[in-house]
């Protein structure tokens, strides 16, 4: 292994500058709000947000974490690892998802590794592993291939590495698949799974339907509408990721709409803008690594990959879901697929928890393992 830092090149900061103020925009039917995608006029704000942001302060906070680089399975892997001073803490394998980064575990690793300085309790301390899900930010290049079953192999290989024998594992989005994989594929070593921020759609029986209560009901009706006019990127990235990238790749302010949207859409529903419910910083911060990593098609690669993917057998693994607003979670459903023995639901919230709410995620965690 390998110690890593993060040095994006002061070219480089120039070039998105300069990409930034020569942006051609497109026109715009009036008074169209978000129902077609990002206003022009909300892009155009956080274009000029993105001109002077200080990615040296972002790029000095990620490297404020030790942070390494190995090769497993061919691949690059590149993970923090935040180690806490309580010796008897339990390893914690963090999974990020699409459009995520490792930046978006910022809030949380402190409180994760060191609760005692936050005021809580040390013997619910957590050694962190983060790493960078192949294809994304500063785990690349990448081979085809690479499925969310492949990636939660590479994770129990890298545990073991680091001489874990006795592990949890976290993860919303993509580490809400990551992670119950790794418990199906490393039994022996994974001692829970605590997930949040699932968006596969719920898997409703009509056996289920007369059960369902009234928030259930809501939940998968938000779902079926999200199933209607939401998932348009994951159709693009699922069977063309290649011709997508070419517009993501050449264009920061095409990046930053494609993930803004997200945001949007998948925060908490009672922030109106993306910048109600994650700060604005934040969400350049993982533009920023999108665009200088050059990865908006490597990324897109693991849902062509995932159309593929049988979905992972019963795990057998106890297992905690943390439920926030707009995540599709039926427990009737999710009991097929998971051994649940923890579940937690929240008005607070959104998708992104870590960012959103970092304070309710790290208790629910807690909350879980301390069994």
């Amino acid at each position: 292994m390998d110690q890593f830092r993060i040095a994006v090149p002061d070219s480089e900061l120039d070039d998105l500058r300069d990409r930034l103020r020569r942006a051609r925009w497109p026109r715009q039917l009036p008074g169209d709000g978000w129902s077609r995608g990002v206003p022009v006029d909300y892009l155009w704000m956080l274009a000029d947000r993105w001109l002077d942001f200080d990615w040296r302060t972002w790029e000095a906070r990620l490297n404020a974490f030790p942070q390494f680089t190995t090769r497993i399975d061919e691949q690059l892997i590149h993970f923090l690892h935040v180690r806490s001073p309580e010796p008897d803490a339990l390893p914690l394998v963090l999974t990020h998802g699409w459009p995520g980064s490792i930046a978006e575990f910022l809030p949380v690793l402190g409180p994760l590794t060191d609760p005692a300085a936050y005021g809580d309790d040390p013997r619910v301390a957590f050694h962190v592993v983060a790493p960078s899900v192949p294809g994304h930010g500063f785990s690349v290049p990448l081979e085809s291939g690479w499925d969310h079953r492949r990636i939660a192999r590479a994770w129990a290989e890298l545990m073991a590495a680091l001489g874990y024998d006795r592990y949890g594992a976290q993860g919303g989005d993509t580490g809400s698949v990551v992670s119950p994989w790794l418990g199906v594929l490393d039994p022996e070593h994974v001692i829970g799974v605590h997930l949040n921020g699932g968006l596969a759609f719920p898997d409703v029986l009509p056996a289920d339907l007369p059960h369902l209560t009234e928030v259930e009901r809501a939940r998968l009706a938000a779902a079926e509408q999200l199933r209607a006019v939401g998932t348009g990127y994951a159709e693009l990235q699922g069977t063309r990721p290649q011709t997508v990238s070419f517009g993501l790749s050449d264009s920061p302010i095409g990046q930053l709409a494609w993930i803004v949207e997200k945001f949007w859409e998948w925060t908490d529903p009672a922030r109106p803008l993306p910048e109600d419910a994650v700060d604005v910083e934040h969400l350049l911060v993982d533009a920023s690594i999108y665009w200088f990593t050059n990865t908006s098609g490597t990324s897109a690669n693991l849902y062509y990959e995932g159309r593929a993917e049988p979905p992972h057998p019963k795990s057998a693994v106890p297992t905690g879901v943390a439920v926030f607003p707009t995540d599709p979670a039926i427990r009737r459903v999710l009991d097929r697929r998971h051994d649940i023995t923890h579940w937690s639901e929240f008005t607070r919230g959104g998708h992104f928890a870590a960012l959103e709410a970092p304070d309710l995620l790290v208790a629910d965690i807690r909350e879980f393992f301390r069994r």
